[in-house]
């Protein structure tokens, strides 16, 4: 049983670089993400701004809605409401088949936001777990600069973790909450299409 917890200790030890450096590379990669974020958040509020008060849409003003859209440095959102727009004879199976694409890119963009979410607090975790064992042992032997060490390390992976977590959190509630209203607004539009279709 002493080798077997020993074996067991030698694993868990190893596990602490590897944990350590997927840290560090999530945290880079949730920082270029809120750049992301920021930046798609930017080019939403341009968009609202130009699209005006949606609520206001009928069969006979769409024209205007397609003059309004921006004609460079298009988002998907933009790309497959103008394909609506332009669409000669469109059907409900087209617009099925738009509305599916649409929210497949939605759920590709929200996985990376998903994922930090998820395994950020998990990975913080296991650090914390790995260092707390050398730390207890420097606290039984006397080694307080040792333990002082790992209670560092222990801390750290704590809130890189939890930091990693909050950005992945914060960017999936605003995302799922843009993309529904996108989706919502295809399928306004689509419907006004659909009822009257262009001649």
């Amino acid at each position: 049983m002493d080798q077997i917890s020993k074996v067991l200790f030698v694993i868990s030890n190893s596990l602490l670089i590897p944990d350590i450096l997927f840290l560090i590379l999530l945290f880079i990669r949730s920082l270029i993400l809120v750049g992301s974020f920021y930046n798609s958040f930017m080019q939403r509020r341009r968009l609202t701004q130009l699209l005006g008060d949606t609520r206001q849409l009928h069969s006979d003003n769409l024209g205007e809605l397609l003059e309004r859209l921006p004609k460079t440095n298009r988002s998907p959102f933009v790309d497959h409401l103008a394909d609506l727009l332009t669409r000669q004879g469109l059907t409900e199976d087209y617009v099925n088949y738009q509305l599916s694409s649409y929210e497949s890119i939605c759920e590709k963009d929200l996985t990376l936001s998903k994922l930090l979410t998820k395994i950020g607090p998990v990975l913080g975790l296991v650090g914390t777990l790995i260092s707390m064992s050398p730390a207890l042992v420097g606290l039984s032997s006397g080694d307080i600069g040792a333990m002082a060490y790992n209670m560092q390390v222990v801390f750290a992976t704590t809130v890189v973790g939890l930091v990693i977590s909050l950005i992945g959190l914060i960017t999936l509630q605003y995302k799922q909450r843009w993309y529904t209203k996108d989706v919502a607004l295809l399928e306004y539009v689509s419907s006004l299409l659909v009822e009257q279709p262009k001649a």
